[in-house]
């Protein structure tokens, strides 16, 4: 039977539940915008409520014979080469969760690159897996991680042949890209499957001039979220499966296990739509997206100050595999300012919210959305910026530690220190001392610290500065970091 991408499933069964006038005795308890304040529905519109149904008795049967999320399920398969796609409203934090317990198990050892983000840490706090920790690519000069290579994962499975598998994140939030064909293969020698958290990667399959596709790389599993480079609402994302080392009943369970039992069906919806219009449009879309992004970054990159990372500077031997030139990642330090306090002036002074923002870099994330007016203002905006540059260089100044400073040694495993008897102690006293906490600069939202980590003088003082300077830690017991969580001792 022929695929027909041009239906839209859980769009084309909201028409009918609308055009039927179903009258529901159930949950929402809006019952169709009917309860809703009416000053919600001035904001939200009443289409937001109208497309707010139940997935079950509302949207397909209680028995769910219209196979409505299913059929859309498959249609995303199709599109993107995968054997198996399942859909999530809970974001791909909750996916990489499952995909991690469908591959491993309390206890066992699961391969990680330690440039993972937060949502998989947690995921090894959940579960207890023991990670075994696979340094990224450090890029020294510019104090920036890419994913690890290839030989590095082939070295860890030789001296851990026991773990279950591995998982790495490509592309990066920065769009830098793993060698996923290699690690596929090195995984796949060893007979154990490989997660790509490909969480920023929704559009790569979609346009030959973009790194590669996990699922066309060989790997086993991948998580995506459609709501950061695609046209999905926020919490959208899929994961999708291929080959035969993991069950795919298993990773739907595990699924079952973490998510929602009321999923939002204005989610799957946009999933849905949005695998339409890039099966329709896509490279088009895309194409049109590089080529203005080409433009926007020979034009920021004339900006006196300005530096505009390209794959010249993430990609190479001893660094990333590709590159994905929409995160378009802008290093200001010739300003004489940091990312903090530029990304809070573009806010302050042209409602210009940038995406990334650190010691040195901001990112400002282009996709198929972005045109000329929309690149025009950030223009305008940003060499503004650069004009008012000297009334920014009082800013706090980051002590960011050489690589080898910057990682600890893992001494317990995450779960277990997470849940240990915990002790709040002074930052400055807190060195030696086993962290009970993560702290995680967001964004990107990749953690410093972790659970079961001894800590170290270089990294506390690295985020202290940080904190001075503007960093973000949301997950910090003390987000002001005067105090550190740490494992209660004797």
């Amino acid at each position: 039977m022929g695929v027909n991408h041009a239906e839209a499933p859980i769009l084309d069964a909201l028409i009918r539940y609308r055009d039927a006038d179903e009258l529901a005795f159930t949950p929402p308890g809006h019952k169709q915008a009917r309860g809703a304040d009416p000053r919600a529905r001035a904001v939200l519109g009443d289409a937001v409520f109208y497309g707010d149904v139940l997935a079950n008795g509302g949207l397909d049967d209680r028995l769910t014979r219209g196979e409505v999320l299913a059929r859309a399920e498959g249609l995303m398969a199709d599109a993107v080469h995968a054997e198996h796609t399942f859909f999530s409203t809970c974001g791909s934090s909750l996916s990489v969760k499952a995909a991690m317990l469908a591959v491993t198990c309390p206890g066992h050892q699961l391969l990680v690159g330690r440039d993972a983000h937060k949502s998989v840490v947690a995921g090894l706090i959940l579960s207890g897996v023991d990670p075994v920790w696979v340094e990224p690519q450090w890029d020294a000069a510019r104090h920036l991680a890419h994913p690890p290579a290839t030989a590095t994962f082939d070295k860890a499975f030789a001296e851990h042949p026991d773990a279950d598998g591995a998982l790495v994140t490509s592309p990066t939030p920065y769009g830098a890209a793993a060698d996923l064909r290699g690690i596929a293969e090195v995984c796949h020698r060893h007979g154990k499957p490989l997660i790509v958290d490909e969480a920023w990667g929704a559009h790569l399959p979609f346009h030959d001039d973009l790194p590669a596709w996990a699922m066309d790389a060989g790997a086993d599993i991948c998580v995506t979220s459609i709501h950061k480079m695609g046209s999905g609402l926020e919490q959208g994302s899929v994961f999708h499966l291929q080959g035969d080392l993991i069950d795919p009943a298993e990773l739907a369970s595990r699924a079952d296990l973490l998510g929602t039992t009321s999923p939002n069906v204005l989610i799957y919806a946009g999933i849905d739509a949005w695998r339409r219009q890039m099966v329709q449009h896509g490279h088009e879309l895309i194409g049109n997206a590089l080529k203005l992004a080409a433009r926007t970054r020979t034009a920021i990159e004339a900006i006196d100050g300005f530096h505009v990372n390209d794959a010249d500077d993430f990609c190479g031997p001893h660094l990333a595999a590709g590159f994905d030139p929409l995160p378009v990642v802008i290093d200001i330090a010739a300003l004489g300012t940091t990312g903090y306090r530029a990304g809070d002036w573009l806010r302050a002074h042209h409602h210009i919210d940038a995406h990334l923002f650190d010691h040195r870099r901001i990112s400002t994330q282009l996709t198929h959305a972005d045109d000329e007016r929309t690149t025009a203002r950030l223009l305008t905006a940003l060499r503004e910026l650069a004009a008012h540059a000297t009334g920014l260089r009082d800013a706090p100044r980051v002590d960011v530690p050489a690589p080898a400073d910057l990682r600890m040694d893992q001494v317990r495993l995450p779960r277990d220190a997470y849940f240990a008897p915990p002790a709040k102690v002074p930052t400055t006293e807190a060195a030696g001392r086993i962290a009970a906490e993560m702290i995680t600069p967001y964004p990107p939202g990749i953690p410093v610290v972790l659970p079961g980590e001894r800590l170290t003088e270089p990294v506390l003082h690295y985020l202290v500065t940080g904190v001075e300077a503007g960093m973000f830690l949301p997950d910090a017991a003390d987000r002001r970091l005067n105090t550190v969580r740490v494992v209660e001792e004797p």
